[in-house]
């Protein structure tokens, strides 16, 4: 039996995983070159990108280098290994741990093309991209992937072989949750598929429904009934600017000589404060968790977005943002003083 081949996703460049690390990019290609501590992935240009994996093994060890550890020592230590020296160490290492990221595996051609210019859907998840047909899985195999928490399928025609293929496929995944989006079917299949517990979504699904589905997902499995709050309903996704990059962002003027990066960078702003609001809105039902949920993660998705927006503007101005920047913490650090 031959396996499916499965593309991780997301994938990242040198300068996205030198901001999320903290490592300088001179320092990852040092680490690459001495260690083999590099990319692992090569796209189909032969350029190479970090994986999930790739990414929080880093972490991983920038924090334990951060902390004494000699980096020729660990790089070669699995990541089972540096998850248990980071508990070992107390409150401080657990909050270091990355955050275990759901499995969610994306089945079809169409809808792996479809999710390569849609990624935001895939953020803080762990995605696997198939690229086969429905109908070609049930003469293959997932390889090491034992289970998923969420399955979404491409279904080009619901059908009864259709509605058995994806039922197969549920249970040799394990999958928690499925998301079949489809291009034609009836009231009938819909309602066959809705009584096996799965969802429906014409094709190509919403971006914005997709990320809350995955979102809400991650809610049901870790939250139990009752009352709580949005923070711990949805997993958040963490900011990408802080408040000294917003500002020395906003002192910018793009090339066309507009006001772009100020209207971003408040934009940012606006909705990291509603999406800090949005998670502390209480909920006794789950009704009323299903709307908040729908908002906090839109805002969450929104916000996202533009910090994208804002890391195109500021990829050919770093020069001079790193100089405003500089400027920002000089000044916050004199008022400050000041106030001292």
């Amino acid at each position: 039996m031959q396996n499916v081949s499965l593309e991780p996703r997301p994938l990242y460049g040198i300068g996205t995983v030198a901001r999320l690390t903290g490592l300088k990019p001179d320092t990852l290609r040092v680490w690459e070159r001495r260690y083999g501590l590099g990319a692992s992935h090569k796209s189909d240009t032969g350029r190479r990108q970090y994986t999930q994996a790739d990414l929080e093994h880093l972490q991983l060890v920038s924090t334990l280098v951060g902390t004494g550890a000699r980096i020729g020592e660990i790089a070669k230590t699995e990541r089972k290994t540096l998850e248990m020296l980071l508990r070992n160490q107390g409150s401080q290492g657990l909050k270091a741990l990355p955050a275990t990221k759901p499995t969610v595996v994306f089945l079809g051609e169409q809808l792996c093309d479809w999710l390569e210019e849609h990624q935001g859907c895939i953020a803080n998840v762990d995605a696997r991209l198939a690229r086969v047909p429905l109908a070609q899985v049930a003469s293959a195999g997932f390889g090491e992937l034992e289970s998923v928490d969420t399955l979404v399928v491409e279904c080009p025609n619901l059908s009864a072989s259709a509605l058995q293929q994806l039922s197969e496929l549920t249970q040799s995944l394990k999958a928690s949750r499925v998301l079949v989006s489809y291009q034609f079917g009836n009231e009938r299949w819909l309602s066959e598929l809705k009584e096996k517990g799965m969802l429906a979504t014409s094709f190509p699904p919403d971006p914005a429904y997709l990320a809350f589905e995955i979102s809400r997902s991650i809610a049901e499995k870790s939250t139990a009934l009752g009352e709580t709050n949005m923070g711990e309903l949805v997993t958040t996704r963490p900011r990408q600017f802080s408040e000294e990059e917003l500002s020395a962002a906003r002192a910018l003027k793009s090339t066309l000589e507009c006001e772009c990066p100020r209207h971003i960078a408040d934009l940012i702003r606006a909705l990291a404060n509603f999406e800090e609001y949005s998670s502390s809105c209480s909920v006794e039902n789950w009704h009323d968790a299903a709307v908040h949920s729908c908002i906090y993660a839109y805002t969450g998705q929104a916000r996202w977005l533009m910090e994208r927006a804002l890391s195109a503007v500021l990829e050919e101005r770093g020069g001079e943002f790193q100089a405003q920047l500089t400027r920002e913490r000089s000044r916050r650090k004199e008022a400050l003083d000041d106030a001292a």
